[in-house]
């Protein structure tokens, strides 16, 4: 069994690289696990979504949103393996770093599996679900394997946190037209590229952001991790998909209140952090 002490062992960012991310608002970074890591976590994470999935609808019957991805939520509580990739300090402080945060909590997980022959993931904005208050929120997108062009991995509009037309469109055809029509006529950079094996992306909750059809016979399989900053207010739900994510991600907590649930730890804390961040650590080239 090898070591998962690097899940709590510091990855150092370097200056431009959080200027990079609070310019653009996402980054993609390298050899933030190690191969050895990310295939223990490939099997531990690809076991438990069989286990869990309940989809059985042939692809071709299903929406655009189903044809996208299986999706599963918060393997935290389902796997005690998974939980330490979730609870890691590592990419939480990452996350924190880069929103320039005194630290983060965890809104929730996800697993996104793009089946063979999968579809579009259309251009959206995630906080559009989100019933928080502020825009300090950032996902981290790990993709467990290595993830060419054919097999969907994530693209970006650089910078398009900018935009506030289409922030009020769910997942959809309808959101993948009208969002790819509104960025045509702005010079926000599109960024597609590749992820190699250990690279994982961040991106913050308005950023417009996309994944292409899986061409591939093999599964894209990702996890990822959705954190906010701990101080992170709920704001009153604008519509029911918010309404929803409040009563499923955060429930208990109060309009106008810190997000203070058991669903909803703090996973890095700057003020408590014991461990000297230059430590065991390097800083790593950007992407």
């Amino acid at each position: 069994m090898h070591s998962l002490q690097i899940l709590d062992t510091p990855y150092i960012l370097s200056p431009e690289q959080i200027t990079f991310y609070q310019k653009h608002r996402f980054i993609k970074l390298k050899q933030v696990l190690p191969p050895a890591v990310l295939a223990y976590f490939n099997e531990v994470i690809n076991t438990k979504v069989q286990e869990l999935n309940t989809v059985d609808t042939p692809l071709g019957e299903r929406s655009t949103y189903g044809q996208a991805f299986l999706q599963l939520f918060n393997l935290w509580q389902e796997d005690d393996q998974i939980r330490s990739l979730i609870f890691g300090r590592r990419i939480a402080q990452i996350a924190s770093d880069l929103m320039k945060t005194n630290g983060v909590r965890l809104y929730h997980d996800q697993a996104l599996f793009k089946e063979a022959g999968g579809g579009i993931t259309p251009w959206h904005a995630d906080q559009y679900y989100w019933p928080l208050a502020s825009d300090k929120t950032i996902t981290a997108w790990i993709p467990l394997q290595a993830t060419p062009l054919e097999m969907g991995p994530l693209e970006f509009s650089a910078g398009s946190h900018e935009i506030v037309e289409g922030r009020e469109l769910e997942i959809s055809s309808k959101s993948e037209e009208l969002i790819q029509q509104r960025l045509q006529v702005t010079d926000f950079a599109h960024i597609i590229e590749p992820f190699d094996a250990g690279e994982i992306s961040f991106h913050s909750g308005w950023v417009f952001h996309r994944a292409g059809a899986n061409t591939t016979s093999q599964e894209r399989k990702v996890m990822t991790i959705i954190y906010m900053d701990k101080d992170m207010v709920l704001k009153e739900p604008e519509n029911e998909n918010q309404r929803n994510d409040w009563n499923t991600w955060c429930p208990g907590a109060k309009v106008g209140e810190i997000i203070d649930t058991p669903l909803n730890p703090v996973l890095f804390d700057r003020a408590n952090e014991e461990y000297d961040v230059n430590l065991n650590s390097e800083t790593h080239p950007q992407a």
